[in-house]
């Protein structure tokens, strides 16, 4: 079910044909361990406040505003009406420019992925005559929108029933790779390295389940948030060192192929394992709690669970 309110409203546009529609962001970082800055002596929360430059005195929201500075210490003062007046089509409207295929498009310059459905039960028909053009010919169609008081440029493509629109990159903002790559050797691969190499690239090969992915940063981070609240001692050491750097890469080769040997066994062990840690914690929830799916948990969620809130 759709968030109940939308990042951005407006209009889809091909030619002569429109429909509104909703755009909702894809991806969410609230759920990530995150940290406050606190006054050590008496554990209370702390809160940033804006000072002059000049004066230091603090300044309060009413007086904040903001400026364009065009030299040093200079400022053009511009107020957020006159952001908003500035007057371009993509304020309110994804105009389609062009359609390409998606296999042109450089990974690099995908950036953030946005939900796209209709708005309006009267423009449904147009929103799924456009979808359903692209899904026939296999394009994805390029057009412009201004989110957080800047132009982008957006990729829309078929998904389900509605759109993916994933702002784009500008080709300035792209390093170009010869900057870091040109001073890479051209090594000559040795016939049997690669062959050896070929036989761990096959014991690895899988299909691209993202539900796989563990962040094991922050599960080490929850265990360590959780030992001190229970007021047991935690680890001060620093990570143990990098792995060292290969000498010998053919003995490093054979050796990780033995080990492969036995890996998947190993693995299995772990995705059991990691499979019991996202079931559902029975406690004052009850019932309820219980029902819920391993894969419906949310790492808030899962989060709460693990710190509960101190009595």
């Amino acid at each position: 079910m759709a968030p109940v309110r939308p990042y951005w409203k407006g209009y889809l546009k091909l030619s002569l044909v429109s429909c509104p529609i909703a755009v909702y962001p894809g991806i969410s970082s609230t759920e990530r361990v995150s940290f406050r800055q606190i006054n050590r002596e008496t554990g209370n929360r702390l809160r940033q406040q804006m000072v002059d430059e000049i004066t230091r005195e603090p300044v309060e929201a009413p007086d904040r505003g903001r400026g364009y500075e065009y030299a040093k210490n200079a400022y053009i003062p511009v107020d957020d009406n006159e952001i908003d007046a500035v007057a371009i089509e993509s304020n309110h409207t994804i105009e389609i420019d062009s359609f390409v295929p998606r296999e042109q498009i450089d990974e690099r310059y995908l950036d953030s992925p946005y939900y796209i459905t209709p708005n309006d039960q009267v423009g449904q028909d147009a929103f799924a005559v456009i979808r359903e053009a692209m899904r026939v010919k296999g394009m994805v169609a390029l057009g412009r929108v201004v989110l957080a008081k800047r132009e982008r440029v957006i990729m829309l493509q078929p998904w389900d029933n509605g759109l993916i629109g994933t702002t784009l990159r500008y080709s300035y903002e792209i390093r170009e790779a010869k900057e870091y790559f040109d001073d890479i050797p051209n090594a000559k691969v040795e016939p049997e390295m690669l062959k050896l190499t070929e036989s761990i690239l096959r014991s690895k090969a899988t299909e691209f389940e993202p539900s796989r992915f563990v962040d094991h940063y922050e599960e080490a981070m929850i265990d360590m948030l959780k030992k001190k609240q229970a007021g047991m001692p935690v680890s001060r050491q620093h990570a143990p060192p990098r792995p060292p750097i290969t000498v010998n890469l053919m003995d490093a080769l054979r050796r990780s192929i033995a080990r492969e040997k036995v890996a998947p066994k190993k693995r299995r062990k772990r995705a059991g394992e990691q499979g019991a840690i996202l079931l559902p914690i029975a406690g004052t929830q009850g019932t309820e709690a219980a029902a819920r799916s391993a894969e419906r948990l949310s790492a808030r969620q899962k989060k709460d669970r693990l710190l509960p809130a101190a009595d």
